[in-house]
């Protein structure tokens, strides 16, 4: 009988346990969704002002080749090097202003990649929660797992908040460029890694069905062929 309690008391603390952890990953889900959405409009609104920027100094340019344009060769002659430096600011700061919008669309990409490891963490987790071949101890296992992914996407994250903010700080464009280059990788690394960890776990329900008709429950509960 004492037995008996202490199997119960084990089963029921398991089963007590995984909600805990769901509603840590939804808590850290939510953390990040939420700083997400910032970053999002952060770079919206940057790359916004920045191709405005580029379309005045095109419109600047314009101005001046059609100036250009109808003064005489010699005219043109005796500006000489004062009309080449003023181009060459022009081109400059227009080659500028369209490196910072390409830093900019880069990180808007991974930011996407982000919300796809939330989204696609929920949509998973969900599933198995709802598959009778998990145990409780898998399910907490399999959350487990998750966490350590979410937790990464904390941290990937915060140094894309980071790039967004380097343009008011003393950071040269190979330091961003670096940055930027991190923080995709590990972004693809970590998408990954939970797709690997997600397909995995849908095929180990698969080859655990015991007839046909279970084996098509699974195939209908994930989507699989």
């Amino acid at each position: 009988m004492k037995r008996f309690a202490i199997t119960v008391a084990i089963m029921v603390s398991c089963l007590v346990l995984v909600p805990t952890q769901q509603s840590h990953g939804q808590a850290i889900a939510e953390i990040i969704r939420e700083a997400i959405v910032k970053v999002i409009k952060a770079v919206d609104l940057m790359i916004q002002r920045l191709q405005n920027a580029t379309i005045q100094l095109q419109n600047a340019q314009k101005a001046i080749e059609n100036e250009l344009s109808k003064l005489k060769l010699k005219e043109i002659a005796d500006w000489g090097e004062k009309q080449r430096q003023l181009f060459k600011t022009y081109y400059d700061e227009l080659w500028h202003v369209r490196s910072i919008i390409m830093y900019y669309q880069r990180v808007k990409d991974i930011v996407n990649k982000q919300a796809q490891i939330v989204t696609e963490y929920k949509s998973a987790f969900s599933l198995f929660q709802k598959d009778k071949h998990f145990s409780a101890a898998e399910l907490q296992h399999i959350s487990d797992v998750y966490l350590g992914i979410l937790n990464q996407s904390v941290k990937n994250v915060e140094e894309l908040t980071m790039v967004v903010n380097s343009l008011t700080t003393q950071m040269s464009d190979a330091a961003r460029l670096a940055m930027i280059g991190h923080v995709g990788q590990a972004v693809d690394n970590n998408l990954a890694d939970l797709r690997t960890f997600t397909h995995q776990n849908k095929l180990l329900s698969l080859q655990r069905s015991k007839d046909a008709s279970d084996m098509e429950t699974v195939r209908q509960l994930y989507g699989l062929p």
